[in-house]
Order: C-alpha cells, then sequence, then structure tokens
C-alpha cells in the first residue's frame, strides 16, 4: 500500500506532497516544524518506530506524511500521517464506526490517520515552523494547506475518512473551521502548583488521601524494591532488556500483540535517551518492572508499564508518584499518565478533556457519525464533571 503523490503544486508558491517514508525528509527541516516541546514529534522518535518496523504498511501502519514546501524548497509544515488497514494502536476508538459503514456496504479501511502511532499524548498534528519568513503563508494558512491535503488524498484514494487524534488547541480550531467533527475524549493528568517537594502535593491534599498515598508508597517499597530512574548515558542493553521482557509480558496478558519491536527500543536507547525517564524497580539484584516515559519542555509523559511478578501498589510508584517526584524535581507543569484510569484521580490526575478531529466525506455516514459524537460529547462532560467531585485536594485546592 505505498503511496506517495503530488498532492498539490503551485505555480512559484507552496508545492504539497505526501511522502510513504520519513527517511525521505531530512531530520532538522522536520524539527523545525515539529519544533521541541513535544517528544513524540520529533523525527527521531517517529524514524525509530518506521525504521524499526513497528510502524510499517505490514503493520497496518503505511507512513503517508504531508509535506508543504516552499518554491525554494524549504520545508514550511508538515503532518504525521498514516494510512491504516485497522484502528488499533489509536486510543481513539472508532470499531463500532468501521462496522456500521461495512454493514452498510462501504469499505472503511484503509483510513487516514493523523497522529502518532501508539501514542495517546496531546500535541500538534499540523506542524508548523516557527521561523517563517515575511513572504511565506501563514500559520493558519499552512494549516489549512495541510488539510487541503489531507482532504484531498481521502478523495484520490476513495478513503472513507480522515482521523486527527489528540489535538492542542491551535489545530483543533484549524480543524473545526474546516468543519470536521470533533470528539471529546478525557485522559487523567497531574498538574504541579508550583510544589518544592512531594509533601508540598501531599499537603494540598484531604488527610485521608495523604494517609492513602503514604501508605501506597511504602507499602511498594517494603519487600526491599529499589526504583531506579534512568536517562541519557545511563541506559544500557541491559535496561532495555529487561523492560522489554516486561513490556511484551504486559502485552500478551492484555492484547496479545505487542505493537512495538525490540528494536525500536534500541534505537531510542542509541538516538533519544536524553529525552526517556526509565522507572525500574529492583529487587535482590533482579529487575522485577519498569515503567517507560519520556519528558517534553515542561511535560512528563507515560508511556509503557511492565512487571514480573505480584507487587503491591508497585505500579502506582513507578507509574505515578515516581513522575510526580521526577515532574517536580525538573520544575515540570504537569504529569500525563496515559490512557484511561480512574483510579489516578484518588493519587492526584484529575479528568481533562481530549479532543479529535473527523472528515468523513459522505454525507450520510457524516451524518450519523456526527450525531454519535453530540451525543457522546454531552456524556463526557457529564462524566468529567461526576469525576471531578472525587478529586482528593482539600476544599479549594483543586480550583486553585
Amino acid at each position: 500500500m505505498k503511496r506517495a503523490a503530488t498532492v498539490t503544486n503551485m505555480s512559484g508558491g507552496p508545492a504539497v506532497t505526501a511522502v510513504p517514508r520519513l527517511a525521505a525528509v531530512g531530520a532538522a527541516e522536520w524539527d523545525a516544524c515539529a519544533g521541541a516541546a513535544n517528544p513524540f514529534l520529533a523525527h527521531a522518535f517517529l524514524q525509530a518506530l518506521e525504521e524499526s518496523g513497528s510502524v510499517s504498511a505490514e503493520a497496518g501502519w503505511q507512513p503517508q506524511h504531508v509535506l508543504v514546501r516552499s518554491g525554494d524548497g524549504r520545508l514550511l509544515a508538515c503532518a504525521p500521517a498514516y494510512l491504516k488497514s485497522h484502528s488499533y494502536g489509536e486510543y481513539v476508538f472508532d470499531h463500532g464506526w468501521a462496522e456500521a459503514w461495512q454493514r452498510a456496504g462501504g469499505r472503511y479501511y484503509p483510513k487516514l490517520q493523523l497522529s502518532v502511532p501508539f501514542t495517546p499524548a496531546t500535541g500538534p498534528r499540523l506542524l508548523v515552523r516557527a521561523d517563517l519568513l515575511p513572504d511565506d503563508p501563514t500559520p493558519d494558512a499552512l494549516r489549512s494547506l495541510l488539510i487541503d491535503a489531507v482532504e484531498a488524498i481521502c478523495g484520490r484514494f476513495d478513503l472513507s475518512s480522515a482521523h486527527a487524534t489528540f489535538l492542542e488547541e491551535a489545530d483543533r480550531a484549524a480543524f473545526e473551521r474546516r468543519g470536521w467533527l470533533l470528539r471529546q475524549g478525557q485522559q487523567f493528568h497531574w498538574e504541579n502548583r508550583g510544589y518544592a517537594t512531594f509533601d508540598d502535593f501531599l499537603g494540598s491534599l484531604a488527610s485521608r488521601k495523604r494517609k492513602m498515598i503514604r501508605k501506597e508508597r511504602a507499602q511498594a517499597l517494603a519487600s526491599g524494591i529499589r526504583l531506579h530512574l534512568l536517562s541519557g548515558a545511563d541506559l544500557k542493553p541491559v535496561h532495555w532488556d529487561a523492560f522489554y521482557a516486561f513490556y511484551t509480558d504486559t502485552s500478551d496478558r492484555k492484547w496479545g500483540v505487542p505493537y512495538l519491536t525490540r528494536g525500536f527500543f534500541e534505537l531510542i536507547g542509541e538516538r533519544y535517551a536524553d529525552r526517556v525517564v526509565l522507572v525500574m524497580a529492583e529487587k535482590d539484584g533482579d529487575w522485577v518492572a519498569g515503567a517507560l516515559n519520556f519528558q517534553g519542555s515542561d511535560t512528563l509523559y507515560g508511556r509503557n508499564w511492565g512487571c514480573r511478578g505480584e507487587y503491591k501498589f508497585l505500579h502506582f510508584e513507578a507509574c505515578y508518584y515516581a513522575a510526580i517526584d521526577h515532574a517536580i524535581a525538573r520544575g515540570l507543569k504537569r504529569v500525563e499518565a496515559g490512557a484511561q484510569g480512574t483510579h489516578k484521580i484518588q493519587r492526584g490526575y484529575l479528568p481533562v478533556a481530549t479532543w479529535s478531529a473527523h472528515h468523513i466525506p459522505d454525507p450520510g455516514f457524516r451524518r450519523a457519525v456526527a450525531d454519535f459524537v453530540e451525543r457522546e460529547k454531552r456524556a463526557v462532560a457529564r462524566e468529567m464533571a461526576a469525576l471531578a467531585e472525587y478529586a482528593p485536594f482539600r476544599q479549594g485546592e483543586a480550583e486553585a
């Protein structure tokens, strides 16, 4: 399913193309558009997914990255995009849409996905370089060109739909202006309110919740487990070997097939280790669990967890409390602990809205999806309001 196309080529103006592999784009020019704030948009991260075989046509993720170049060849904007032959690894679930469309005689796959594979983290999807020249199109105009290209790809290849997931506000507004359907979801994030220590954070909680967290942290380490936070040159192949074993064991127990290959972890260890925060749990000289995080400019993103054996509260300690400790020590603004998990609320991670945008060319199918997302949006808003009532903060602290 490898496809590459010139989507539009304006005489003397920007040329818009789609390429079937990120290696066709220079790392420096891609990163000039992606910026440094979000670790998952970097060329090194996305290229590691492709080069390791974690992302490929065979895996159901055929790269179809959209590029906007100036008349003199400078990359002005880009979007990480993939032709999908299934709906796995996205965390914004549309299996019901696919089944309905196929029951009606349509062909839902392939579809086009603007996202970071296997990564439910909010970030830019319409990437525009910050150092535009005075004669270049504006950022809004470049976002519009990228959306034009996505819609053109849908038309050219007769795709059922296009989807942009986990959107930042600027992109959400751009898609909304173009009439894409907006879908609301939720995650649970921890916000740093200027805490100097973990005890400062605990001090903002109701007494019962403080006691609960202290008890959980103590019990997690009571059996002699020690945590090691590893980054940069401290990361060694032995750590990745152990973590990959945890990761595949968890995948086998939860969904059957691990998305990420061992080669992916090797590549990020070689090329991207300064953005990695790997929490490894050691007991009696053996590694028993691990939690993989990536650090952005102001946010720590929790991604994968695995454990060999049963250790009470170790998941909470390695994934949530160690992440908060790290964020406070580094002056980060928040921790995003990944998808799902209402149990995170009691640990200080509160409900936050997430957004995706959806292009449905068929009018009848669009009407059905529009009705669904509107009803879902109201339900999610009600659920978020209800869940917020369970926040562990002292009265007035949650709104601070």
